[in-house]
């Protein structure tokens, strides 16, 4: 039967990982992936083998639709991303508009992602909020800030270690010192962390810093 399988993967521990999840793994024909290396593992761990392909933000307009095709010669797709759930902040978007608009089946399994914990710990309000992911780098950069300054919702943004400061620099430009924020590291993992504070407090303990690991950033909305 055609159908493509939007399947979340862990975002750190490696237990995390769903029984349905493992059990469509087992039942796909081809998995497609963004790293293949990196799914390897997880299809090591899980003592699974299955056909990998190669489908990242680099090459999935070149390559989705010969996927297409594919699928409509009758097998079963995968699609998981190197973390979390595909499509959010990861590639899936474009295939799985691709498959609506060629009446695929598409399904998604519920499972990890890391803006959900975050907002739950952060002990900022989660009644309602907006998911910005990352904020642009240059183009639309500063615009984007400017309209989030008004924001009532709560915030939820997606940071690398080399451009966090940066970013809480942005923050504290655009929201204000005031405003408050947690600030999630490596959730999931060993040293997981989360710290909670104003925007000012975070300035001097990240500036200069070799970071790593990945960050969830939660801002409270304007009053």
């Amino acid at each position: 039967m055609s159908k493509l399988i939007l399947i979340p993967t862990p975002i750190g521990n490696l237990d995390d990982i769903t029984l349905r999840a493992i059990e469509c793994i087992k039942d796909v024909d081809l998995i497609l992936c963004e790293d293949t290396r990196r799914s390897l593992k997880l299809m090591n761990h899980l003592e699974i083998k299955k056909p990998l392909k190669s489908f990242h933000k680099f090459n999935e307009h070149s390559t989705v639709e010969k996927i297409i095709f594919e699928i409509q010669s009758g097998i079963k797709v995968g699609l998981i991303s190197d973390a979390g759930t595909p499509s959010i902040s990861d590639p899936g978007y474009l295939i799985v508009k691709m498959c609506i608009d060629n009446n695929i089946d598409v399904e998604c399994l519920p499972g990890p992602t890391a803006l959900i914990p975050a907002l739950a710990i952060s002990g900022l309000p989660s009644e309602r909020f907006t998911f910005e992911g990352f904020l642009p780098v240059k183009k639309g950069r500063k615009t984007r800030l400017q309209e989030l300054s008004f924001e009532k919702r709560t915030m939820i943004f997606y940071e690398s270690p080399y451009k966090l400061y940066k970013t809480l620099k942005d923050f504290y430009d655009f929201f204000g010192p005031e405003r408050e924020i947690s600030i999630s590291k490596e959730l999931t993992k060993i040293f997981e962390n989360t710290k909670r504070g104003k925007i000012k407090d975070f300035l001097d303990s990240y500036e200069n810093k070799k970071l790593k690991g990945e960050f969830v950033i939660v801002v409270k909305g304007l009053k």
